[in-house]
């Protein structure tokens, strides 16, 4: 696949994670905060478990075999789901997205620059981190009291 097929998935990505908080909060109004993030895991649950069974190429078995540290990422994505419908209402869309794209940016730095998890490792430069503080900058501008 290629990398601008790539970045445009990451954007539909984007456009996805943007929507979710939304409808996941007006979801918790009917039925509460962890109860909505409980059913928005549900169903991701089974949507990903048929299309594992129908077009999966890789094997459940080989979870036994995982570090438990590879296994906390379903953790992770409920804490964010969780924290996400209880940020929206309250702080709105827009700055709870400039928040998370901003630390996942900053993280990813992180991430990259020493290769955690044995991933490539990318060092930082300056027009990453430039790149950084400008979205720091322009997340404090779309945050508003």
């Amino acid at each position: 696949m290629s990398s601008v097929m790539l970045m445009f998935l990451m954007f539909c990505g984007g456009i996805a994670v943007a929507l979710q908080p939304s409808i996941n909060g007006r979801l918790a109004q009917r039925t509460g905060i962890v109860e909505s993030s409980c059913v928005s895991f549900a169903v991701g649950t089974l949507a990903l478990l048929l299309v594992a069974v129908l077009a999966g190429e890789g094997s459940f078995r080989q979870v036994a075999t995982a570090r438990w540290w590879e296994l906390t990422g379903g953790f992770l994505g409920a804490l964010f789901v969780t924290l996400t419908i209880m940020a929206v209402p309250r702080i709105g869309t827009a700055s709870a997205m400039a928040a998370t794209i901003t630390a996942q940016l900053l993280t990813g730095l992180l991430l990259d620059h020493f290769g955690i998890f044995g991933l490539r490792t990318v060092p930082v430069d300056g027009k990453r981190a430039l790149g950084v503080a400008l979205l720091l900058a322009g997340a404090g501008l779309v945050f508003r009291r």
